[in-house]
């Protein structure tokens, strides 16, 4: 089965160039020109990505991505303007997965795209089985249906949350510095800002860590960067 992907913008010639390269790789693809359709379309059908431009009418995109994240995890790039990086880190800090900066490579942006639905289907572990059960503390982790449970209860997780977590626990110890996770997690050719991960990090501890400004799990190791460790 295909895989669903929505792209909202106000500029209808991105719409169509976008919708045009992904339909051609065979991807169903629903477009929204505002804000508020947008909204009304992730609520109403079921996508495996959003495509999220920040500027839009009605109601930004940041303001949709973070009313989507209240109901949903699929995954979001959001779309940026060139230099503006207040929206880049507003946006991950509304929970999307990724950014691009305009004005960008139709290829990037694919492959961006088939590298979240790649380690959708895989993890972000090689080696990992997807039918494995990780448990740490608290922690419960289900490879296959990437569900994360704290204490048996149920915390949604994005999909790049979910691949550092899995991740960080299958390699319990071992410190990934910022450049190693944005290369294992994000693409071995993501040039993309080292905060993306601080950002990701510290969300993923207000959703796993009992306390997380003093972390169980997920420790910084300062100059270095971050590993998992259960004490």
């Amino acid at each position: 089965m295909s895989k669903k992907i929505l792209v909202v913008d106000d500029e209808k010639l991105i719409i169509k160039g976008i919708t045009f390269s992904l339909e051609q790789d065979g991807f169903e693809v629903d477009s929204a020109l505002d804000g508020e359709e947008a909204l009304n379309l992730a609520k109403g059908k079921e996508y495996d990505l959003i495509v999220l431009d920040v500027m839009l009418p009605k109601i930004d995109g940041l303001s949709v991505c973070q009313q989507i994240r209240e109901f949903s995890v699929v995954p979001i790039i959001m779309l940026t303007a060139k230099g503006d990086d207040m929206d880049k880190i507003l946006g991950l800090e509304y929970g999307a997965d990724d950014y691009m900066t305009k004005p960008f490579n139709i290829l990037e942006l694919k492959a961006r795209i088939k590298a979240i639905f790649r380690r959708s289907k895989y993890g972000a572990t090689e080696g990992t089985e997807n039918n494995q059960v990780l448990s740490s503390g608290d922690l419960k982790i289900n490879c296959e249906s990437r569900r994360v449970y704290v204490k048996d209860v149920e915390v949604a997780l994005t999909a790049k949350e979910f691949d550092l977590l899995e991740l960080f626990v299958n390699h319990s110890n071992k410190v990934y510095s910022r450049e190693n996770l944005l290369n294992i997690v994000w693409g071995y050719d993501y040039p993309g800002d080292v905060r993306t991960v601080d950002v990701h990090v510290r969300r993923l501890r207000e959703k796993v860590e009992p306390n997380p400004s003093e972390p169980t799990y997920i420790h910084t190791k300062w100059g270095v960067g971050y590993y998992y460790q259960h004490v």
